[in-house]
This record gives structure tokens, C-alpha cells and sequence, in this order.
């Protein structure tokens, strides 16, 4: 990729009429001037970054993100039910974002398993997964655990309050740790994936993603995990990060949060939009995350309002979309800058990244072009003309006295936090 403008994040920063050069799905260079190899597209006028990476994300996953029947489902995980075929995939390619961690939704203290994914568009499940990657694990705070937004049919389960919140945290991780006992002793257990789970968290092996809001719970579960002796790796949505972004930067939390995001229920009324800039300040990683398919197509767009809002610089606010939800997933040893020996993960954008004119042209995985705009308006082409063949076969039908029928289709479901399946 030759003569764009290229956002490395790195300590070279942005560099003017450089080159990226990509070599089994690596990034082998960058630089200016650089050897011309292989297949080479002029980029004249563009901009490349990394990819855009989702810290909080519900695409392709089947059939629900909720097991909410019970305060506690750590054994349930979202890796066995990923949907390589959700268009949604595709959609946000073309939004320029190449990976992200498929959660389990916020209807119970301790959720199941996160999934982390590249867009490997036409790839099937199991290539999409991110081999090697840290585990992760959905814990979720405030209303939607104790079902007080949910109406009367749905208050059926413990917790009812949010001090019954902290005590499910404090029960589950009690009986973990006297499993662990038990199973380190040599004496015959019973294994318990629910446990294992938990287990993995006290020894570091696995890591919390915690849906939160009030600053009161945020404070509440990171000394509950001080007291057994483990950190909250991230805080998502984190609308009152700014109230507490001191103690996150000293108990060593992310803050995965919304850019402008408020008022959409009553525990997030004090969201203001300098939430991230005001944590990136006291020394938080920060990231900004979708929690929604369509907002995952308009990221760069998200990231721009820290510059806004916050004063942050133009390359902080790209790493709140690149680098640092890398550093949360605990992959920016692979992605998330544009460095020799990284993957190949990047996106060409017509535009200033930034900008809301900017349209990701061609975004890599892996050093494939897994979207290209030109052959998507190719192909647009292509099914209009025959979706109006089929219109007009349809009313020869018609027009001749022949029988039709409705369509019947059903339009995919888009998840987030807090839906549950009837």
C-alpha cells in the first residue's frame, strides 16, 4: 500500500506519503520509500490505520446472549454459539472493524464466557476465534442484574438489590476458592465448569469485563476483588467513570465506555460526554465500544468526539477504537498498531479517519481484503438488477392471472446487554 498518510500509533506517529507493507498476513513494513514488492495499490490521497477493534460487541452470536436464569451462568460460553454468517460481520467491515469480543449479555451478576473474533468474513466459526487469546468473562452490575427495569413478570430470581449483587460476588468467589483448595489437595472433587471458571479468575487466568454504571458499584467491586486478591480487568460502559477514574487508575482498570451516550434508563442520568477524556487524563486505558451493530460501523466517527468533547489529540482518540481496546482484550502484542510483525489488520479510508466523510475502501484481516468498496458497489449493482428481474417476473405472473403469495421473512434479531429470548 503505497502513498497514504499512515497512522502508525506508534512512537513514529503519523507519517506523510508513506508505505505498508503486508507479507503473509504480517505487516513486514513501514516506512517511506519502500521497496515496491508483490501487488501494489497507490493509495494517493488515502489514510490507513489499524483496524477498528469492538471491546463490547453481540454480532454473530445464535440464539440469544442471555442465560439469565440463574445470578451465576460462568460455565455458559458465547465460543460455542458464534454465527459466521451474520451479516452484521460484513457491515462492519465495511465500517472499517476487524475485530472485536463477542459478550454475554448483563441479566445476572456472573455472566458466560466472551468469544474474541476477527472478521473473517466467510470463514466458518471456529476460524473466526482468535487462537491463543486470553480468557475473558461477562460480570455485570446495576439494574438490569437485579431486574428492576425488566417489569414485575421478570423479578423471579436472586438478587433482588444491589447489596444482594455484591453478595452473589462474594459467595461465588468463597466457594472458588475452597474448590480450588479441594482440588489442589489430591482428595477426589466433583469439577464444576461454574467453578473452574471462577477458579481461573482468582488465579489469573481469566479476566472480567464488568457491565457497570453507578459509581457506588464500581468502587464496591473493585475492593471485593482486592479482597481476593485479583483486578477488574475492564469496566464497560462505565458512564460514571469519571466520578472514580483515580481509583480505576490505581486498581489498574480499563474503562470500555460510550462516547456520548445518556438518558436512555434512570441509572445513567449522570453520563456526561468528557467521560473518556476525563479517565484517559487520570491515566486509564480507555476505549470506546459499540454495544450495538450499527454503531460498530461508525466508530472512527465515535472516536472523534473525545477530540470534540475532551480536547484529547487526534491520535489519542484513534487509539480509543485501536490500540487501547487491544490493550484490554490483551492483544496489542498483535494488533492494534501498524508495526513490522504485527497482523495485518488495517483499513484505507477515503478521508481524514476521523472525519464523518471518511469510508473505509478497503479493510484487511489478516493482510486479506476481506472488503473492498468498489466490488461491494459491484455487487449492489448486481442484486439490484436481480431483485427487479424477480419484481418483474412477478407481476408478468400477475398480469397473466397467476396465483402469488406475501413474502414471508423474518428479519434478524440485533442483541444487546439486556435482551432475553422469549
Amino acid at each position: 500500500l503505497t502513498n497514504a498518510t499512515v497512522w502508525t500509533n506508534e512512537a513514529e506517529g503519523v507519517l506523510e506519503n508513506a508505505d505498508v507493507l503486508i507479507r503473509d498476513g504480517k505487516i513486514a513494513a513501514v516506512g517511506k520509500n519502500l521497496a515496491r514488492q508483490g501487488t501494489v495499490i497507490d493509495c494517493t490521497g488515502k489514510h490507513i490505520t489499524p483496524g477498528i477493534i469492538d471491546e463490547h460487541s453481540h454480532i454473530a452470536i445464535s440464539r440469544g446472549v442471555n442465560e439469565g436464569s440463574q445470578a451465576s451462568s460462568a460455565e455458559v460460553r458465547i465460543g460455542d454459539v458464534v454465527n459466521s454468517e451474520d451479516i452484521n460481520i460484513y457491515r462492519q467491515l465495511s465500517g472499517g472493524v476487524t475485530a472485536a469480543q463477542l459478550l454475554h449479555g448483563s441479566a445476572n451478576p456472573i455472566g458466560g464466557q466472551s468469544a474474541l473474533i476477527k472478521m473473517r468474513w466467510g470463514a466458518p466459526p471456529e476460524e473466526m476465534k482468535i487462537r491463543d487469546a486470553d480468557g475473558f468473562i461477562k460480570f455485570a452490575l446495576g439494574e438490569n442484574v437485579k431486574q428492576s427495569n425488566w417489569g414485575d413478570n421478570n423479578r423471579t430470581r436472586f438478587p433482588q438489590t444491589r447489596m444482594g449483587v455484591e453478595q452473589v460476588f462474594e459467595d461465588m468467589f468463597t466457594r472458588a476458592r475452597e474448590y480450588g483448595e479441594r482440588k489442589r489437595s489430591g482428595k477426589p472433587y466433583r469439577p464444576d465448569l461454574e467453578l473452574e471458571a471462577l477458579l481461573e479468575i482468582l488465579e489469573g487466568k481469566r479476566f472480567i469485563t464488568c457491565h457497570s454504571y453507578r459509581q457506588s458499584e464500581i468502587n464496591m467491586l473493585m475492593k471485593l476483588a482486592e479482597r481476593h486478591g485479583f483486578r477488574v480487568n475492564t469496566f464497560t460502559h462505565i458512564l460514571e467513570g469519571y466520578k472514580v477514574a483515580d481509583k480505576m487508575a490505581a486498581h489498574g482498570a480499563g474503562g470500555s465506555t460510550f462516547s456520548d451516550w445518556w438518558a436512555y434508563k434512570f441509572e445513567v442520568y449522570e453520563a456526561i460526554p468528557h467521560n473518556g477524556a476525563l479517565m484517559h487524563e487520570q491515566g486509564v486505558t480507555v476505549a470506546f465500544n459499540s454495544d450495538d451493530a450499527e454503531m460498530a460501523r461508525r466508530l472512527n466517527q465515535e472516536a472523534a468526539k473525545a477530540v470534540r468533547f475532551g480536547g484529547v489529540s487526534e491520535e489519542e482518540a484513534l487509539k480509543f477504537v485501536t490500540l487501547n481496546p487491544a490493550k484490554l482484550l490483551h492483544l496489542d502484542h498483535r494488533m492494534g498498531s501498524l508495526r513490522p510483525g504485527k497482523d495485518a489488520d488495517l483499513v484505507v479510508w477515503s478521508d481524514h479517519p476521523l472525519s464523518i466523510y471518511a469510508k473505509a475502501e478497503m479493510t484487511f484481516v489478516d493482510g486479506i481484503k476481506r472488503f473492498d468498496r468498489q466490488e461491494d458497489l459491484q455487487l449492489r449493482e448486481r442484486i439490484a438488477q436481480e431483485r427487479n428481474r424477480l419484481i418483474q417476473k412477478m407481476l408478468e405472473v400477475m398480469k397473466n392471472g397467476g396465483r402469488t403469495q406475501r413474502p414471508n421473512s423474518t428479519r434478524p434479531r440485533l442483541y444487546h446487554c439486556e435482551d432475553l429470548e422469549p
